[in-house]
């Protein structure tokens, strides 16, 4: 799965990870994350995050 990343602060969003702190279960693509997601170490939007190179 494709890995994104946050580009103000890197953290990066892994699929087979998912985000559990805030109710993402691992093997969640970044596409079905709910649109209100937000980075969990700044905050920002999904629109911050870039595809992972």
């Amino acid at each position: 799965m494709k890995k994104y990343v946050c580009e103000p602060c890197g953290y990066v969003y892994d699929p087979e990870e998912g985000d559990p702190e805030n109710g993402i279960d691992a093997g969640t693509p970044f596409e079905k994350l709910p649109d209100d997601w937000v980075c969990p170490v700044c905050g920002v939007g999904k629109d911050e995050f870039s595809l992972e190179e």
